[in-house]
């Protein structure tokens, strides 16, 4: 993967803008990466209801729960769907909103230095090995993109946000990410 840093875009992958972003504030570069898990309706897989919640067209009639979440106004810089296949919705060097109410290492407001990237998924159930490969193939041109970012300074939702998220849950294969970062081994199940 290459990042197009004058569009802020990962070269080769569907585009589609959310209007659930803004200007990071100025001279604000992106320094960490938030990864998040979201599945829709909860539980199930598949389907465009993600891309719909992150362009604000989700029929609230569609499912019971969707009447709950369809006037939020949220995002992320990207997903990773159960297949591996990446879908972006805001250019990196923007504001997605993913974070929340969050913090970092004792800063706050985690939107206005981070890269939000959801993986389609639950607490509950295993991540793809495809996903994981890329994830860190993502993180890897991210690092290679932006000064302020490193392998290290990878996190979840429930790190930046603990008692309020969980995601992206206990199942998330944390060593198995780090030894894809750092090339000392294969995600989890690979064949």
């Amino acid at each position: 993967m290459r990042i197009d840093l004058k569009q802020g875009l990962i070269e080769g992958v569907r585009y589609c803008p959310s209007p659930n972003c803004d200007r990071r504030p100025e001279g604000m570069e992106p320094e960490l990466v938030v990864v998040h898990g979201i599945s829709l309706p909860p539980g199930k897989f598949g389907g465009d209801y993600v891309e719909a919640l992150f362009t604000n067209t989700l029929d609230p009639d569609g499912h019971p729960f969707f009447a709950e979440i369809a006037g939020l106004e949220v995002s992320a810089h990207a997903l990773i769907h159960r297949d591996g296949r990446v879908v972006q919705y805001v250019p990196f060097h923007r504001r997605a909103w993913h974070a929340g109410v969050s913090s970092f290492r004792g800063r706050s407001r985690c939107n206005d230095f981070s890269i939000g990237i959801e993986l389609e998924g639950t607490d509950e159930a295993p991540y793809e090995p495809m996903q994981y490969l890329r994830l860190a193939e993502l993180i890897h041109a991210l690092t290679g993109a932006y000064p302020g970012l490193s392998p290290d300074r990878v996190v979840g939702h429930c790190h930046i946000a603990p008692g309020r998220k969980t995601d992206p849950g206990p199942q998330f294969d944390w060593p198995g990410l780090r030894a894809l970062l750092t090339g000392s081994g294969a995600p989890p199940d690979a064949v």
